[in-house]
């Protein structure tokens, strides 16, 4: 990605936060783009720019620094949160309650915003979240080609394909690149399956990064969507970002069944953690994957450390 488009993305993030210090952030751009991953905003505690090397606090008078100064920072007041709230929802809360009880906000560009405070509990299920103190805002990037030697190399493979990455470690990235790749150059069929509008980043109805020739199925359930790709698109391939629930299993059982290949990512740094998430060796029991790859942590995003046959990780 170019330093402009890192610039704008960074940007655009930023220009969702309220303009208290959402105008604090911005001049920033130049310096923090490049290698920005969040923005955090913790009610009455300093702003925080987390990076791939280090994490910044914001002073009162728009400096950097790494460790917060007593009396110096620019703290995130009641008013701030709530203005950011309402800014992230585009000032239509209900619209957006759906997403809100899942803990996050996708936001125009495919960026997300978690967010958590109080639950409101209805039946032991969360039907709103209250008084919210903290913010999380995840900067989406669109790295064109980071797959491409990947892609090629799996292509060549028959079955399945699970990545795996801790948390910012590129897995949202590398599976969007791969699905504009794979929609395109190998012209198969792609359902890819947004569930929380991450991938294409739509807006407006329209998509904000480039997902290539994909049928895209945005903020369905994972497990709803792929029966319903299978049942109405005639995909060769479903592509799905952090799979491992039950009702996951059980659609991926369905899609091998149907000779649909899957692509999907698993939060799992090494091969040691992997093995230890039970569902994931259910997962791997239906037979529908034959690959993993594993990412590099949050200081190198989207690079291929490894790729494995399932079978060297779980056993033949």
């Amino acid at each position: 990605m170019s330093g402009i488009d890192n610039e704008k993305r960074f940007i655009e993030a930023a220009g969702c936060i309220c303009q208290s210090i959402g105008r604090r952030i911005i001049p920033l751009a130049p310096r923090l783009a490049p290698t920005a991953q969040e923005i955090r905003l913790r009610l009455n505690r300093p702003v925080t720019i987390v990076c791939r090397e280090i994490t910044y606090y914001i002073t009162q008078n728009g400096g950097l620094v790494s460790t917060p100064i007593a009396g110096s920072m620019l703290s995130v007041s009641k008013s701030d949160i709530a203005d950011t709230f309402h800014n992230l929802c585009n000032y239509s809360v209900y619209t957006r309650q759906n997403e809100i009880v899942n803990g996050f906000i996708t936001m125009r560009g495919g960026h997300r915003a978690g967010i958590c405070g109080t639950a409101v509990m209805n039946s032991d299920k969360i039907t709103n979240i209250r008084d919210i103190t903290s913010i999380n805002v995840r900067i989406s990037r669109e790295h064109k080609n980071c797959s491409k030697t990947l892609t090629d190399k799996l292509m060549s493979k028959s079955g399945g394909v699970i990545i795996c990455g801790a948390p910012c470690s590129g897995k949202t990235t590398v599976l969007r690149d791969m699905a504009r790749i794979i929609s395109t150059e190998y012209c198969k069929n792609v359902s890819l399956i947004d569930e929380r509008g991450e991938f294409s980043g739509i807006s407006a109805g329209g998509f904000q990064n480039d997902i290539g020739l994909c049928d895209v199925f945005d903020c369905y359930l994972k497990s709803t969507a792929m029966i319903q790709a299978i049942r109405s698109m005639s995909p060769d391939i479903i592509i799905c970002d952090e799979i491992g629930c039950d009702d996951d299993i059980a659609a991926v059982e369905q899609s091998v069944n149907c000779g649909v290949r899957v692509i999907a990512s698993v939060h799992a740094a090494n091969e040691l953690e992997l093995k230890r998430k039970k569902n994931i060796k259910k997962l791997v029991a239906t037979g529908a994957f034959s690959t993993i790859v594993f990412l590099g942590g949050k200081s190198k995003p989207g690079e291929i450390v490894k790729i494995t046959d399932v079978g060297d990780v779980f056993g033949a």
